[in-house]
């Protein structure tokens, strides 16, 4: 990597990690968030928590797919970076709706389910942003959610365990992403490389990282608000 690209890569992440310290902030402020650092958490709390993220997760596979089928041939290992996080992604809807009826709901309130306000702008941008050309600027999108899986995750799903004296397989999909999601965050530097070449670049990225961050606060925010 030449020494100028190594600028704008190291520019990025300091964009990112700024991007980030906004977003945890904006999560301290969401009402389910403070119930759930308070001790407060009720179950019917979590259920409409898994039931309002469950929309968005579904969407998850979709755009990515949808990015990839916009990133042309000289991006070719992006595309399929693309591609197989796309494959990663698109089951685990399953796993939040086991968890919503391992928690007293059933398969049919889930499923029925409409988006809320924050989950149909949330959605709505990114597949805006997944449907230009080599939609690059996603990269901070996904540093944000990922993020959110690897920073977040494990914390909140062993909050709610101790709180509602729940079981792992009731709050597996939490738990699994705490896991799983550095190993997405790790590839992220390699692909800065590829695609970052001059200050817009970084600006693109790390500015889809703030829009991302703040639509995925208003998601929490407005649980059953459809």
């Amino acid at each position: 990597m030449s020494k100028r690209r190594q600028e704008l890569v190291e520019a990025t992440f300091r964009g990112l990690a700024m991007a980030w310290t906004d977003f945890e902030g904006q999560l301290e402020q969401v009402p389910v968030i403070r119930k759930l650092n308070r001790g407060q958490l009720q179950i019917e709390d979590y259920r409409a928590l898994l039931k309002n993220l469950r929309q968005q997760v579904v969407d998850g596979g979709c755009w990515i797919a949808r990015a990839a089928s916009h990133v042309d041939a000289e991006h070719f290992e992006i595309r399929s970076h693309f591609m197989k996080h796309a494959v990663t992604e698109h089951r685990d809807f399953q796993m939040l709706e086991a968890n919503f009826i391992a928690c007293g709901g059933t398969l049919e309130e889930i499923r029925s389910a409409s988006k809320n306000m924050g989950s149909e702008a949330l959605s709505a941008f990114m597949f805006h942003k997944a449907s230009q050309p080599n939609p690059f600027g996603l990269l901070g999108a996904m540093f944000m959610i990922e993020g959110l899986g690897s920073r977040k995750a494990v914390e909140w799903g062993a909050a709610i365990k101790e709180q509602l004296g729940l079981e792992d397989h009731q709050v597996s999909f939490m738990l699994y992403h705490g896991e799983h999601d550095d190993d997405h965050l790790e590839e992220l530097e390699t692909h800065l490389a590829m695609t970052v070449h001059d200050e817009d670049d970084v600006q693109e990225v790390v500015r889809t990282a703030r829009i991302v961050g703040r639509l995925y606060a208003l998601q929490l925010e407005e649980l059953n608000h459809v």
